[in-house]
């Protein structure tokens, strides 16, 4: 049986890779080759179930090859952690739509699409008035912050810039460097989506980059914001087609 500290390094070390796919400081992501490589393999299954979107994201944004075996491997792990059917698990429900719609986009695999729809009531999406939890939310979806996908979250987003910039800001302060680099991932996605911000978001990712003190997690959300920033001018309705 797997430890709880295996699940967690396994999905550091899933982050990495990404990471430097990414970067181009390492090798293109294979996730078929991660799993059957791994002395853990229902650890490193945990590990795509829990990155989700984020660990199709080099193939995404840096054109990496996808292969079949890669998209089964994400079907494995979702096999092998099955959502859970609480409501209560939104976020998850999300996020998981995510990662259906990235692997029907990059496979041309609609596996997922049954298991991984997106709740129904997105009402609780567009309330930010009580900004600091609904940021707390949004930072949890932050993997949907991510080239082609568009829907409710997305549109909260828009909905909320001022509320992102509060909820980043507070973040910095605070030093939860974490949730900070998940509310600038949304203020890069909604800046390449030509949303208008009242604060600078690349000065905002350099600030935390040079504060450190993050996980391997954090500083894939760093990358792919930072992506985000670095993209020429395009129609955004281009980009996401």
């Amino acid at each position: 049986m797997s430890s709880q500290s295996e699940f967690a390094a396994a999905t550091d070390a899933l982050a990495v890779s990404v990471l430097g796919a990414l970067d181009g400081t390492g090798d293109a992501v294979q996730l078929a080759r991660y799993v059957d490589d791994a002395s853990d393999t229902l650890a490193a299954l945990a590990a795509v179930r829990v990155l989700g979107a984020d660990a199709l994201s080099s193939h995404l944004l840096v054109g990496d090859p996808f292969e079949a075996q890669d998209a089964a491997v994400v079907a494995k792990a979702f096999d092998s952690f099955p959502a859970s059917d609480v409501l209560e698990e939104r976020t998850v429900a999300r996020r998981d739509w995510a990662t259906a719609q990235l692997l029907a986009r990059l496979a041309g695999d609609d596996t997922l699409r049954a298991v991984a729809a997106p709740p129904a009531d997105e009402a609780e999406l567009a309330d930010t008035v009580h900004w600091q939890a609904w940021c707390v939310r949004m930072a949890q979806l932050a993997p949907l912050a991510t080239l082609v996908l568009d829907g409710p979250v997305h549109d909260a987003a828009r909905g909320g810039v001022l509320a992102l910039s509060r909820g980043m800001s507070r973040s910095i302060l605070r030093r939860d460097f974490p949730t900070a680099v998940r509310l600038i991932r949304w203020l890069a996605w909604l800046h390449d989506d030509g949303t208008p911000l009242p604060l600078d978001p690349a000065l905002a990712a350099e600030h935390v980059s040079l504060l450190g003190g993050a996980g391997p997690r954090t500083a894939l959300d760093l990358a792919i914001a930072c992506h985000f920033l670095r993209r020429p001018d395009t129609d955004p309705k281009a980009a996401r087609a």
